[in-house]
This record gives structure tokens, sequence and C-alpha cells, in this order.
């Protein structure tokens, strides 16, 4: 009776888990559907990151445009754009640009693949509902399937109205805490022609190191 009862908890933990898993893929691609529909996306975001036993605790903003696998990211004083075939790091404090040929967007978590990195290498749990502001915010949680991730897990708030994404926090193995949070959010917003092209001669002129890797 005893291994009847176990087997039956089993079996119900598992149904559970995987009802769980396939309810929160199911948001998450319904997210990934609509952001993909839009043009373009313009995302100005808090950034937070904690690491109590380091005693750090650092708070910035930035801002984002993604045009499908385009991205053009200013953050911490610089400047990161993909034009889908290079990426440039643009540093005015240093007066430097790095050009990266071979970067590996394909699997790196960068602004535009935020909804599409959670396809693969990851496990889905349905997580807790919060009230922000008047939002209904459903998290959803990821979890690296590699042991030797150094990400502990991710939680994704989603906007249960808007399918946007409210929040990404992502909590590392060594306790730190990286919170970005949405400020703005505004899609197909006319952008210039030029807005994912280097402009080597004019970083030159300004007597800009350009270094290719």
């Amino acid at each position: 009776m005893k291994r009847l009862l176990l087997l039956i908890t089993v079996l119900a933990t598992a149904f559970s888990a995987n009802a769980q898993a396939d309810k929160a893929k199911k948001l998450l691609d319904e997210v990934n559907s609509k952001m993909s529909a839009y043009n373009n996306i313009y995302i100005d975001f808090k950034y937070n990151l904690d690491n109590i036993a380091e005693n750090i605790n650092q708070e910035t903003k930035g801002n984002v445009t993604i045009a499908k696998d385009k991205y053009l990211l200013n953050y911490l004083g610089a400047t990161r754009m993909y034009d889908g075939n290079k990426t440039y790091t643009i540093v005015p404090e240093n007066e430097e640009v790095t050009i990266e040929k071979n970067a590996n967007e394909e699997t790196a978590v960068t602004p535009s693949r935020m909804l599409t990195f959670y396809k693969k290498g990851y496990k889905y749990k349905w997580d807790i509902q919060q009230n922000v502001r008047g939002r209904k915010i459903q998290y959803i949680e990821l979890k690296p399937q590699k042991a030797n991730s150094e990400v502990k897990q991710i939680l994704l708030g989603i906007d249960v109205q808007t399918k946007h994404i409210y929040n990404l926090i992502e909590i590392g193995k060594n306790g730190t805490r990286t919170t970005i949070t949405v400020n703005t959010f505004k899609t197909n917003q006319p952008l210039s022609d030029n807005v994912f092209k280097f402009d080597r001669d004019k970083y030159k002129k300004d007597g800009y190191t350009i270094s290719e890797l």
C-alpha cells in the first residue's frame, strides 16, 4: 500500500511539473510571437546588480533599440551595436571601437535574442504572480540544464494583459542578483536608415582606435 501511494505521489508530481512547464512555455511563446510581429522595439530600462556577500550594489540606466536580429544598446557609458553581421562596441571614454567579425550572437543572450534564448538549454516552471501598480505580472522560472552554468535561475516577469516583458531577474550561483526592469516600452518607431550602420570614417576622424577581432 505504501509503495502504491508513493508511486501515485511521484506520478502526480511529475504530471504537475510537466503541466507547469507546458503552461510556462505557452506563455513564453505567446510573448515571443507578439514581440516578433513588431518592426522594431525601443526599451528604456533600469539595471540593478546586488551581491550581499561582496557588498556590491550598483544601479544604472540604459536603452536599447531592436529591429529583428539587429540592435543598438546604450549602457554604462558605452554603445554596443549588432548590424546582423558584426558587433561593434564603442567606448567614448577610451576613444576605442572593437569590431567582432564572428561574434557568437546565435548563442549569447543578446538584446535581439532576449525572447528566443529560452528555447534551448532551459527548464521552465510556472512561478508566482504579483500585482505591480495595478499590473498583473506573471513570473516564469527558467533553470539552465547544464550543471556547469554560472546561472542558478532566471525569473522572467510578464505583463499578463499586454504580453510584454516587465522585468528579468538573473540569480547567479555566486549569489549575484541582476535585475533589469523595463521603464519605457515603445514599438514601431520611425528609425533612420543609418541607425544600425557603423560610420568608420567618423570615428577615425574623431581619433578613435579601431580594433578588429
